[in-house]
Parts: structure tokens; C-alpha cells; sequence
């Protein structure tokens, strides 16, 4: 298998070569600016009515990038660059021929609605990364620093800079005062660097743009054009001091004779963000003591498979500057470095008899955290990462009023290291990373790892104007720990080295370190024409351990992929846009168990009229799972088919919608999946934006886990019939009074309930046949206890009861919600007035999903969370 897929690699990787040959180099345009003398200074009103505009010249001539890609653009845009010691000024004019139809929304910052104008600079020149200003017809301003050749766009990003627009009889104008202290460079008699303005202009939904790109280009910032003309200017060393004060009171409902459920709380907090720049290209991020108590609820989840559920990070410190820490080495969400680590939940409870009450903590408290990153001219992208968490007690206290605390999370230093370095004319590169997790561990923690270490090698080559790819990645990682933590490791749901019919693992009681290795290779065409291809092979040994400062789901596994695509970019009277794509792909344990098997269809097509359809299939003869028993047997699935359709409306209306159904089914009726989506959104007019996204989900499954028992010196594993069914809807609202001051709100109920029948155990797990796989109970062999409402089981109906089964139905509701208001009363000073409401329960199984709505949200009396956080940012 392996010299197979290997093979195939070399052939692709012969056959783009010799493809490439026919490539045609583009045409780079140039800007060239002049320096403004020192008396003069420009005022940001976005009039372009200053006469210091008169020392540089009108660029014009854009072009469409979408939908006519290479046509003269509609409406005409001309722009101007100039500079002095400290600022770049841009200004801009967006002529309409239809002034009064200028779309002008107001929003929070970093929403792009209406007409719009941007400047990408490169002023790394690594073609690779990007900083992105943007401001729109209503003066909304938005940045994003841009990375991976145009693949990712981080909007946490937010320099100070200063902005203004204006809609006149001609159409509209902004102009742009950007400090060089926000932009990186190295030092240089004349600076050059990557330039792109775009334009939205939207009521033709038309993108235009300076620097001619071709839809089929194979990235974003490596086509810009250049700007020149940057002389003599000092690179200017950041130094931000953002001192925050947050007032936070609680409110909830009492319990009688709890000392820590009173009804109310109050807490007030300090601490401290710091941004120190080191050189021009290096920043020294700090916080002290930091809050996040502005950042919006994680979603309603629930997962019955036992794997952790991944949640994006929120928090703007980890925020900031993520894709150079980014290493994501295989697919999916695993990744060496996954922030949501740092801070976690404690991972022990305190142990509580009858008559004692407890205060568990939430989360562990980061007392500290500094990161140093950035780029430097010469192509080094450096960040080190160092973050400490400290000890964390829950308090316990009994009835007579005796105290004590136990330890729940240790004091536990991460520490990331990363670093990629730029040749071959910023064509390629290679990088590495490192990790390391050191917790201070008492005798009661130590089913905790001591120690964690993690390291990778990372690579790609671009050839032929990056139209051609192959990358890669090695990655490592060594744990250490007592015995009963690393045997903790060994059985754990990523690992199950336990399985009864695994030959190439088994559990070591007696080891205290687990070293393990993955990786990635792929080869593929990114560019060029109108098709698109990739190959490749990833892995992760079964010892592979990442989930200290990472995100690692499942080990054990060897994973083929390949793809092929067709663009369809030239636009017809049907539709704008239009793409389609083959994938297939196949794994394998690294005992040679050949696990699965899949092909899939996908197609989008952007209709003229701005609608557009999304459509999928996929076939999977093959399901085998080597974690579906939780360390029993290998388990085999009936196969699947599945699909999806997806369509909505031109998202420009003031009224748009999204309509999705999703529908798989397996053979022999083993499982099945039915997903409705709705959403919703309504702009009744500019200063006001409501949100709706709705999906109700039915999940049945003949033989979803239950437990696993022991009969007669054998393990049983159950498993039974479930009816699950899912509800959840998120509600957003956003009302701007002006481009600094917003109100935003954010609510999501989300109930899923499940109630099984139908218990049998497994009899042949990889039986073909569904009935062969397992054994149903029979009426004889299974009744319901009367005191504890559990399932006994006399297998052997011989009238004595062989075990029992905990009742598995469960009902669980979640409600969050955040009312923000925000005003960003000077630039990078910000006051934050916050009521966030919650509740968590558990309602009745037996019920409908509307009634637990009514019973467990709606009349349930909620946790009440009122903050005011002011911030101020020095800037020295």
C-alpha cells in the first residue's frame, strides 16, 4: 500500500512539472509615492480636499476580479499614497454613477456591509502575508492581518489607525492615516512592498481591483502589485500599555443552606495587556491577570461518541498573531498548538459527603502570559509563547461551618516555540515548532500528566507562480507521568490501547513515558485554469499524544486523500460562478486493518441573480471503528450514503435566507441522520441587523454504546436502540448608533434529548449483517428496577439478576445569552457594558423538545451576569 500511494505522489508531482511548462508570467504594476515636506500634515475628514494631496498622483485603471474577471470595472475608483516620518496616507475616490444608492450600513467594526474600499500591504514582501485596511461608504472600519497566501483573514487584529468617509454628488471618498508603528518592515534606503486596493461596489455585487488577478489564481498576496517609492522612512518599535478595570456582579438563584449559592456575588478585577515592539518586526505581547468576560458563549454541543468537542478560540490574546503558532499538521482540528489548553476546566472535583456544599472552580486562572512574535525582513517567522495557569481549590464547607479546600488543577507552565523561515524568492519554506507542558503535581492529581513535549517539522515548495505545491510535516511527542496517569493515557478514547482484538497495542501498567510520531505529505495543483487536484498521506502512530497544549482526536491511524475540482469562472446568463469537486479517501490502523472507505460529490454554483445552490453526496461502502465498543472489539458500521442540498438568496437584500437539509442513511436501517437549517436575516435598515439560524436534527441508531458489564468473567458490551433528537437556534442582533458605539446581542437555547429501547449486546462485531452483529434481549432477560429505575438483566434467565444497566435516557438544555454594548470612545480605548444570561439543566427525557423549551429555558429562573470593563490604551 505504502509504495502505492507513494507512486502516486512521484507521478503527480512528474505530471505538474511537465504540465507547467505553458505558464505565462503576469504583469506587475507599480505605485510609485512621494514624501510629504515636513511642515505639512494631512487632516483625516475624508473630504481629499487637503492641498498636500497635490504632491502625489491619481492610480486608476481597475479591473474586475468578480464576476467578469479582466473587464474595465463599471464604476471608476482612483487612489493616491503619500507618507510622512510617521504615517502612510491613502486616499481614495469611489465615483457612483447613482450617488444616491450607495449602500451605507452602519456596523461593529470588522463587519464588511455596503460599498467598501481596502488597501492589502505587503509590507513583509513576503507574497505570503498581508495587512488589510478597510473602510466603507458609512465609515465603519475594518483590519485583518492576512496569511497563508490569502487562505486565512484574522479580523482579531486591531491596530489603531484613522479613518473617515464621505458621500457626495460624485459618488463617495475615504481617506486612511496609518502610523508605520501598526505596519512591519525591516530597515532599507527605499522600502518595496506588495500593494492591492479593492474595491466592493455594491449594488452590481462587482469587486474591483488595481492589480489585475486572475480568479484562477493560485493565492492572493503573492499577485499584488508594488508600491515604491518609501524612502528613508524609520521603522517605528511598538509600545502600547492597555490597563483594563472590570466591575462584575452575579446574580442566581439561592439554595437554602449553601454557602456559596446565596443568591449574588460581586467581584472586582485588574490587570494589564501590553504590545512592546522589540524591533519594527518583533512584538512582545503581555497580560496580566486578563479577562475575558466579554467574549461570547461557546455554542450548545453534546458529543455520544466520548470525543472531546472542539471549540474556536474566543479570547483576543491567543488571538492575535495565531497563524504563526498555527501548525496544523494533519486534518480536521488536530493541531500541535490548541490555545483553549491554556485556562482549561480543572480536570479533578473535590470529593463531598452528605451535608457538605461545594465551589468548583470554572476555569483555571492564568495568572500570566507573554508572547513574542512576528516577521522579520530576511523571511523568519519567530513566536515564543510562554503562559503559566496557577493552583486551583475548590472551596468545601458543611453545615456547621467548617472549611477546607482541595486541590483540583495544579500550577502548570506551556510554553510554544515556533519558527519558519522564507527562500527561493519567498517560493518555499520550512519551519519548526515546539511545545512543552510541565504541571507541579501532588500525590491527589497524579492521574495528571507531569510533563508533555511535543515537536514538528513542517515544509512546503511552491514552483511554476505557485500554481504547484507539495508540503509536508513531521511532528513528535513524548508525555511522561506516574503509572497510573500514563495507563490513564493508554485507555483513553484517543488511544484504547485495551482492545480485546488488537494485536500491535496493549496496556502497559508499568510505563511512565509514551513517545509517538505523525505526519503529512500532499501534492497538488493551487492555480492555474480551471482545475485543481491534490494527493496525499497523513498519519498518527498509535502513541501519538497531543492533547496537553494540542488537539489530537483519534491515533492510531493512516489516512489517503485525493481530490479533483473544476471551475467553472467565466460567467454565463445561468450563473456567476460555478465549482465542483470529486474527493475519495481511505484509512488504516497500523495493525493493517483496512477501516474505511469513501467517495464524495460536491457543487456550488453562485446563480446571476446572486442566489446560489450548494449540493453533496458521498458513498461509504466501508465503515470499520476501531472506538465505537470504548476498547472492546473492532466494530463494523453497515455502509452509508448520504447528501446534502443547500440553497438561499442574494445575501445583499435587506431580507435573505439560507434553506439546508441533510439526509444519510445507512443499510439495514443500522442508523440514520435527518438535519433541517434555517436561517434568517433581516436588515430593516442600516443601522440594524437581526440574525436567525435554526437547526432541528432526528439521529437514530440501532446500536448506539451504552456501557460495557461483565458476565461470567466475560465483557459485555451494550449497546441499544436510541431515538435522539436535537434543537438549537442562535439569534443575533446588531444596532450601530455610529461607527465606534454598538449594541450587539447574541442568544442560543439548544436542547437534545435521547430515550433508548431496543438493548442488545454484541455477539460478531464485524459481521456483515446487522442481526449477526448483535443479540437483542429478549422480554424474559430484561426488566426495569422499581427503586433506582435501572435495567436488570438475567441473561441466562435462571430468575437471579446477572447485572444491571443505568437508565441512559437523557434530556440536556443550555442557555446562553450576551447583551454587549460597546464604545470604542477613543481609538484602541474601549468600554464594555455586558448582562449575560445562562442556565444548564437537565429536563425530562420523556417529554417533547418544546416542552423541556418551556419547562427548563423559559420558566427557569437564570444566572444573571451584569460587567462594565473600561480599557485604555497608552500609546508611548
Amino acid at each position: 500500500m505504502l509504495k502505492y500511494l507513494v507512486s502516486c505522489i512521484l507521478f503527480l508531482y512528474v505530471t505538474n512539472t511537465l504540465i507547467a511548462q505553458n505558464e505565462v508570467a503576469k504583469v506587475q504594476r507599480e505605485y510609485v509615492t512621494a514624501q510629504l515636506p515636513v511642515d505639512k500634515e494631512i487632516i483625516i475628514d475624508g473630504k481629499l480636499s487637503d492641498s498636500e494631496w497635490d504632491y502625489v498622483q491619481w492610480d486608476d485603471d481597475f479591473t474586475v476580479f468578480e464576476p467578469y474577471n479582466g473587464k474595465k470595472a463599471s464604476q471608476l475608483t482612483k487612489f493616491k499614497i503619500t507618507y510622512d516620518s510617521k504615517f502612510l496616507y491613502v486616499g481614495i475616490r469611489c465615483f457612483d454613477s447613482i450617488p444616491s444608492k450607495i449602500e451605507s450600513r452602519l456596523a461593529r467594526r470588522d463587519n464588511f456591509s455596503g460599498d467598501w474600499i481596502e488597501i492589502n500591504i505587503d509590507s513583509y514582501n513576503d507574497n505570503r502575508t498581508a495587512f488589510s485596511f478597510n473602510v466603507s461608504a458609512a465609515g465603519v472600519k475594518g483590519d485583518e492581518f492576512v496569511s497563508q497566501n490569502g487562505d486565512y483573514w484574522d479580523s482579531s487584529w486591531n491596530p489603531i489607525w484613522y479613518t473617515a468617509s464621505l458621500i457626495d454628488d460624485k459618488g463617495w471618498s475615504a481617506e486612511m492615516k496609518i502610523p508605520f508603528s501598526q505596519l512591519k518592515f525591516g530597515s532599507a534606503d527605499e522600502q518595496i512592498w506588495g500593494l492591492q486596493v479593492h474595491r466592493r461596489y455594491f449594488r452590481g455585487e462587482e469587486r474591483s481591483i488595481w492589480q489585475p488577478i486572475g480568479l484562477d489564481a493560485p493565492g492572493w498576496v503573492s499577485e499584488f502589485g508594488k508600491l515604491k517609492g518609501l524612502k528613508n522612512i524609520q521603522p517605528q518599535k511598538q509600545l502600547e500599555i492597555q490597563p483594563f478595570l472590570v466591575n462584575q456582579f452575579d446574580s442566581y438563584p439561592a439554595q437554602n443552606g449553601n454557602p456559596y449559592r446565596d443568591g449574588k456575588d460581586y467581584k472586582l478585577n485588574v490587570g494589564l495587556d501590553a504590545k512592546i515592539g522589540l524591533t519594527n518586526d518583533l512584538t512582545l505581547d503581555l497580560t496580566v491577570n486578563p479577562d475575558f468576560g466579554q467574549v461570547d458563549a461557546d455554542p450548545g454541543a453534546i458529543a455520544l461518541d466520548g470525543f472531546q468537542i472542539f471549540f474556536e478560540e474566543r479570547r483576543p490574546f491567543f488571538i492575535e498573531n495565531k497563524n504563526i503558532f498555527d501548525f496544523e499538521f494533519a486534518d480536521g482540528n488536530d493541531n500541535i498548538f490548541y490555545s483553549r489548553r491554556i485556562g482549561r476546566s480543572p480536570q479533578s472535583f473535590a470529593t463531598i459527603t452528605s451535608g457538605e456544599f461545594v465551589d468548583e472552580p470554572t476555569n483555571s486562572t492564568i495568572l500570566g502570559a507573554a508572547k513574542f512574535s512576528g516577521k522579520t525582513k530576511n523571511g523568519w517567522s519567530l513566536g515564543l509563547l510562554e503562559s503559566v495557569t496557577g493552583n486551583m481549590y475548590a472551596d468545601v464547607e458543611d453545615v456547621a461551618g467548617n472549611k477546607r479546600s482541595e486541590l483540583v488543577e495544579p500550577l502548570t507552565n506551556y510554553l510554544v516555540g515556533r519558527v519558519q523561515k522564507d527562500f527561493n524568492e519567498r517560493n518555499s519554506f520550512v519551519g519548526g515548532i515546539f511545545t512543552a507542558t510541565n504541571r507541579n503535581i501532588p500525590d491527589n492529581l497524579d492521574f495528571l500528566r507531569r510533563g508533555a513535549y511535543t515537536g514538528g517539522l513542517d515544509f512546503k515548495h511552491n514552483w511554476k507562480n505557485r500554481n504547484y505545491y507539495v508540503e509536508g510535516n513531521f511532528v513528535g511527542s513524548h508525555i511522561t507521568g506516574s503509572e497510573s496517569a500514563i495507563a490513564l493515557t493508554q485507555t483513553s478514547i484517543t488511544h484504547l490501547f485495551q482492545r480485546v482484538d488488537a494485536s500491535h497495542v496493549s496496556v502497559d501498567t508499568n510505563r511512565t513515558s509514551l513517545t509517538g510520531t505523525g505526519g503529512k505529505i500532499e501534492i497538488g495543483k493551487a492555480g492555474g485554469g480551471n482545475w485543481r487536484y491534490d494527493g496525499g498521506v497523513i498519519w498518527r502512530s498509535p502513541e501519538l499524544e497531543l492533547n496537553d497544549v494540542g488537539f489530537l482526536r483519534q491515533a492510531d491511524e493512516i489516512k489517503q486523500t485525493a481530490s479533483v475540482s473544476r471551475l467553472f469562472l467565466k460567467p454565463t446568463n445561468l450563473y456567476r460562478k460555478a465549482n465542483m469537486q470529486f474527493s475519495q479517501y481511505s484509512t488504516f490502523d497500523f495493525e493493517g486493518n483496512y477501516n474505511r472507505v469513501q467517495y464524495e460529490f460536491q457543487g456550488f454554483i453562485n446563480y446571476k441573480n446572486n442566489w446560489w445552490t450548494e449540493v453533496g453526496a458521498a458513498h461509504k461502502p466501508r465503515i470499520f471503528s476501531n472506538t465505537v465498543l470504548r476498547g472492546g472489539p473492532r466494530w463494523r458500521w453497515s455502509e452509508e450514503n448520504f447528501a446534502y442540498l443547500f440553497f438561499g438568496s442574494d445575501s445583499r437584500k435587506k431580507i435573505s435566507f439560507t434553506l439546508g437539509y441533510v439526509n444519510s442513511q445507512a443499510a439495514q436501517n443500522n442508523f440514520s441522520l435527518k438535519r433541517y437549517v434555517l436561517r434568517l436575516s433581516y436588515q430593516p435598515f442600516d443601522a440594524f441587523n437581526l440574525s436567525v439560524s435554526s437547526e432541528y436534527e432526528e439521529n437514530p441508531n440501532k446500536t448506539q454504546y451504552v456501557t460495557e458489564e461483565n458476565y461470567s468473567g466475560t465483557a459485555r458490551y451494550i449497546t441499544g436502540s436510541i431515538d435522539q433528537k436535537t434543537f438549537s437556534t442562535s439569534i443575533r442582533f446588531n444596532y450601530s448608533l455610529n461607527p465606534n458605539l454598538s449594541i450587539q446581542y447574541y442568544g442560543e437555547p439548544f436542547i437534545s434529548r435521547g430515550t433508548y429501547s431496543g438493548f442488545n449486546f454484541i455477539n460478531n462485531p464485524i459481521a456483515k449483517k446487522l442481526e449477526e452483529r448483535v443479540t437483542m434481549f429478549s422480554e424474559n432477560q430484561i426488566s426495569k428496577a422499581t427503586s433506582n429505575d435501572a435495567y436488570l438483566i438475567d441473561e441466562n434467565i435462571d430468575g437471579t439478576v446477572d447485572y444491571q444497566i443505568e437508565n441512559p435516557d437523557f434530556s440536556y438544555v443550555q442557555f446562553r445569552s450576551n447583551l454587549v454594548l460597546r464604545w470604542e470612545y477613543i481609538p484602541g480605548s474601549e468600554i464594555f457594558l455586558v448582562w449575560s444570561q445562562g442556565v444548564v439543566g437537565a429536563g425530562n427525557p420523556n417529554e417533547t423538545l418544546g416542552k423541556n423549551l418551556n419547562r427548563q429555558i423559559l420558566d427557569q429562573q437564570k444566572d444573571n451576569t451584569f460587567l462594565l470593563k473600561a480599557t485604555y490604551r497608552f500609546i508611548l
